[in-house]
């Protein structure tokens, strides 16, 4: 219960910040580039797959795009996940939205639905999170989060089962505490060192 409220009262705040700004971030994602502002993507949690928002930093079907020309380019090779470092999808907009993390603001909008939390494990894909090990397929059935472990000790730079040992440990140690050292650490790194994360 009392996770439920720090992720009803965070989210509220959160998006009451980011509201003033939404229009001009919106105008300035459908000034360069063609599709809607705000976009739901598949992923992983509580064992079903939601629609996760995000403001939208890459161009129109950058997905098939990626798939069919660009995933020989990927940096990812110890997991199923897929990076570019300088992605041609990403638009000059979406570059700046993901550098201070501000396309994730609307996920707060799932936490206000109770498909995420504001504290937990990484949110994958579903053709990612089947190639989970054995050991760590208890993740798909918990609520993933804005924020967590893995993401503010490296985020998509973690080798891949370094990332699923880190949100297990969340998993068995989480508490209201932890939960306030992460979002801390989340808020100086987006303040102080927007890179690290």
């Amino acid at each position: 219960m009392t996770k439920r409220i720090l992720d009803i009262i965070g989210s509220i705040l959160g998006l009451l910040i980011i509201a003033p700004f939404s229009p001009f971030i919106i105008l300035a994602i459908k000034l360069e580039s063609k599709g809607s502002a705000i976009i739901g993507l598949d992923r992983v949690s509580q064992g079903k797959i939601i629609k996760l928002y995000k403001f939208r930093t890459m161009i129109e079907n950058a997905p098939a795009i990626e798939k069919a020309s660009l995933l020989h380019l990927n940096e990812r090779k110890d997991g199923p996940f897929f990076k570019i470092s300088k992605n041609p999808c990403i638009t000059k907009t979406g570059r700046f939205l993901r550098k201070f993390r501000i396309d994730e603001f609307p996920q707060l909008i799932n936490v206000l639905k109770n498909e995420l939390t504001l504290v937990g494990p990484r949110p994958h894909k579903p053709e990612e999170v089947i190639h989970y090990p054995e050991s760590y397929q208890h993740l798909i059935l918990a609520k993933t989060g804005v924020t967590g472990l893995s993401q503010v000790s490296g985020s998509s730079s973690l080798p891949f089962l370094k990332e699923l040992e880190l949100d297990s440990y969340y998993l068995k140690n989480q508490s209201l505490w932890l939960d306030l050292k992460t979002i801390t650490k989340t808020l100086l790194i987006l303040f102080f060192d927007p890179t690290a994360v």
